[in-house]
């Protein structure tokens, strides 16, 4: 399979990883909107919401509760939006959730250095 978020998962792409478990890894976007702009992805492919069971979907929301509270407690955002895109709006074709943090001044970091914050 010609996935991205597939070799991701299978860690033949290399990642700024939070967290993973057997089924989804989260990891941060390596081109934010936002400082700690995440992305949530199950392992398992599937295309879209349609396409995607409802245990996988509560699973992600239920991790997504969890990574949320990292970013705040870590980044200080004033809010965090969860964004599940599909059909043309979805840029890679592997249902995903990002979790995008909102600042009232958004000083722009580099991955990596987002990423030691966040592990620290």
């Amino acid at each position: 399979m010609d996935c991205i978020f597939c070799k991701i998962c299978n860690g033949d792409i290399p990642s700024y990883t939070l967290y993973e478990d057997d089924k989804i890894k989260v990891f941060l976007d390596i081109n934010p909107i936002s400082n700690g702009h995440t992305l949530i992805i199950p392992k398992n492919h599937s295309v879209d919401l349609d396409d995607t069971s409802l245990d996988t979907i509560n699973y992600t929301l239920a991790k997504a509760k969890d990574i949320k509270k990292l970013l705040e407690k870590k980044l200080n955002p004033i809010g965090i939006r969860l964004v599940q895109n599909n059909g043309t709006l979805e840029e890679v074709k592997h249902f995903h959730l990002h979790l995008i943090p909102f600042y009232n001044d958004n000083n722009k970091m580099n991955v990596e250095d987002v990423y030691k914050i966040l592990n620290n």
